[in-house]
């Protein structure tokens, strides 16, 4: 385990595998740089780059400066992208991509090249009038200590399978997640919304967009979005992929686009 220092004093813990380009690995909800899937994907993406895979803020072994804000954790990413050597390849998973987006666009040339999979903004102003009041019922669950609801309610909510929820609190893990918890309001404040695609309109850098081809259709949508805003931006619908998608049939994508 490395440590570095965030802008506002924020230890951040980050591990690094294999060899090659810089490519930090930005995570997305209830995940941790220890959880076995997130270290699996690592060492896969490892065979052909130097991957940074590090603690979000409130998550294993990173510190948690609160308030928290969205430009934290981009602040984070600096850290990050810093301690690479001052300049990376991004690739972020769900409310990872999101973060990945804002970093493109606060960062400037410290960001070469990025890959979004499955980024999960609201597609609608229905589906956002839906989703904030279930960040209200997340929330009031957080408030009240009742962290293992709030990680079932959430897991529910974004339509994980329900035999998967079932089994969660048999796994090796669970306490972890639970931990995890707080967290869960840290991505909803990064996924409430519409994608920003006038900001988006703004990014210069080579952007590749990933969803998986059974992915839900929200999705889809807000890759198209994405991919409509971004200028010369590469749409990408990953075949029998759903949102946690095998790094094994990411990374020859990886190859292809960051090498």
């Amino acid at each position: 385990m490395k440590t570095t220092q965030s802008k506002d004093g924020t230890i951040l813990s980050y591990d690094v595998y294999g060899n090659g380009p810089a490519l930090i690995y930005i995570t997305g909800a209830s995940c941790h740089r220890s959880f076995k899937p997130i270290v699996k994907d690592a060492k896969i993406f490892a065979t052909e780059f130097t991957v940074y895979n590090y603690d979000r803020r409130g998550r294993g072994d990173s510190g948690n400066t609160l308030p928290y804000t969205i430009e934290r954790e981009i602040e984070d990413i600096e850290a990050i992208i810093d301690a690479a050597g001052g300049k990376a390849y991004l690739y972020g998973h769900s409310s990872g991509a999101v973060l990945a987006l804002e970093a493109v666009l606060l960062l400037g040339n410290k960001v070469q090249k990025v890959i979004m999979y499955d980024a999960p903004y609201v597609h609608s102003e229905e589906e956002r009038v839906e989703y904030n009041q279930f960040s209200r019922s997340i929330n009031k669950l957080l408030d009240n200590g009742k962290n293992s609801k709030a990680m079932i309610t959430f897991l529910k909510g974004i339509g994980m399978p329900k035999v998967f929820i079932l089994l969660l609190p048999l796994v090796p893990g669970w306490r972890t997640m639970k931990a995890l918890a707080p967290t869960l309001a840290y991505d909803i404040a990064l996924t409430q919304d519409l994608p920003p695609v006038e900001r988006a309109a703004q990014i210069s850098i080579p952007t590749q967009i990933i969803v998986g081809e059974k992915s839900r259709d929200s999705i889809h949508v807000v890759g198209r979005q994405l991919t409509k805003a971004i200028p010369n931006a590469k749409f990408v619908q990953l075949a029998g992929q759903d949102h946690m998608a095998n790094a094994k049939k990411l990374l020859p994508l990886f190859i292809d686009f960051f090498k």
